[in-house]
C-alpha cells in the first residue's frame, strides 16, 4: 500500500480532452469518480493534477489549503483488507492505540482518496466503500463500534484497468454504477511527444520518435500481448537516453524486454525500433 502526500508544485499533466473540466464538475458535487484506462496512460498523473488544482491550485478555497494531506493514493492488491483503508489497533508499549487507515484520514480531513485497481483488492474493501458513495457518506467502523461521517471537502476515487478484467476479477455493476466514469487512452503521437520530452528531457525530435514506437508497438496488439507499450515506458526510455545509453539499447531494455517474455514478439518490437532508430 502506497499513501502519497499531494505535492506542493504543480504536477506536470497535458489534458487529452475534457477530463479536467469533468473531474471538477464532479468534484464540486462530490461525485464518485472512475478512472478507466490501461497501464501507464497517465490516471494517477491526472489525480495528482487534480488534487493539486482543486486544493493548492486555482480551485482551491482557504478551507481545501488547510488540508495537509489532500490525497491519499492507496495502490490495491490481493491481500488490501478492509482493515487496511479503515485502520486498526496497535500496541505501543502497555498501551493499544488506534491508527486510522488512508481511507479514514481522508474522511476525516476532507481530502480525496484515491484506490489504484480496485479490482485487485479483496471483496470486502470493495463492499465497504458503498455507503461513501452515495448519499449517506458514511464509513462504518466496526471495530470502534463507530461511523464516521464523511467531511464535506472528501471525495472517492477509484481506478481499473478495463484490459485487464475477467469474470474473477471485475467490478461489479453493484459498485460500478455508484461512480461516474473518466476513459483514459494513450494520447495520440503529438501529445505523447510533448509529454516524452517534457518527462524525460530528450530532445523534440527523440520525444517525437519514441511516440511513434510507441503508437506502432500498440498496432501489435493481439500478436502476443494485450496492452502494447505504456507512456510511462517511453519516458523511461528518454530518461535512459538523456544519459548516453544509446536509443536502440533504450528501447530494448524500456520497451521490447519490459513489455513481454514473448521472444517472438520482442523480435517484432525490435524491428520497429530499427526502423525509427537508424544507425
Amino acid at each position: 500500500m502506497n499513501e502519497a502526500n499531494g505535492a506542493k508544485e504543480v504536477p506536470y499533466y497535458l489534458p487529452l480532452a475534457d477530463e479536467v473540466e469533468i473531474f471538477s464538475s464532479a468534484y464540486e458535487q462530490r461525485l464518485p469518480v472512475l478512472l478507466k484506462g490501461p497501464t501507464g496512460c497517465g490516471k494517477t498523473r491526472f489525480v495528482e493534477y487534480m488534487a493539486h488544482r482543486l486544493f493548492q491550485g486555482e480551485e482551491s478555497t482557504p478551507e481545501r489549503r488547510a488540508v495537509s494531506e489532500p490525497l491519499q493514493t492507496v495502490a490495491c492488491h490481493e491481500d488490501l483488507s478492509a482493515t487496511d483503508l479503515v485502520g486498526r489497533f496497535l500496541l505501543q508499549g502497555d498501551e493499544t492505540v488506534w491508527q486510522d487507515g488512508p481511507l479514514s484520514r481522508s474522511v476525516k480531513e476532507g481530502a480525496i482518496c484515491y484506490l489504484d485497481e480496485i479490482v485487485e483488492a479483496r471483496k470486502d474493501s470493495t463492499v465497504l466503500i458503498h455507503s461513501l458513495t452515495d448519499h449517506r457518506r458514511i464509513l462504518p467502523v466496526e471495530k470502534q463500534g463507530i461511523i464516521l461521517d464523511a467531511h464535506p471537502n472528501f471525495l472517492l476515487v477509484i481506478s481499473y484497468n478495463p484490459g485487464y478484467q475477467n469474470v474473477l476479477k471485475d467490478l461489479k455493476p453493484s459498485t460500478r454504477q455508484r461512480f461516474i466514469a473518466i476513459d483514459f487512452d494513450y494520447p495520440g503521437e503529438e501529445q505523447e511527444a510533448s509529454i516524452i520530452a517534457h518527462e524525460s528531457g530528450v530532445s523534440d525530435e527523440q520525444a517525437l520518435d519514441l511516440a511513434r514506437l510507441g503508437s506502432r508497438v500498440r498496432n501489435l496488439k493481439h500478436h502476443g500481448f494485450d496492452e502494447g507499450v505504456s507512456t510511462r515506458l517511453l519516458v523511461y526510455a528518454g530518461q535512459l537516453m538523456c544519459k548516453g545509453v544509446a536509443p536502440l539499447r533504450a528501447a530494448e531494455v524500456a520497451v521490447s524486454k519490459a513489455v513481454t517474455d514473448d521472444e517472438e514478439v520482442q523480435r517484432a518490437i525490435s524491428e520497429l525500433v530499427a526502423t525509427i532508430f537508424v544507425v
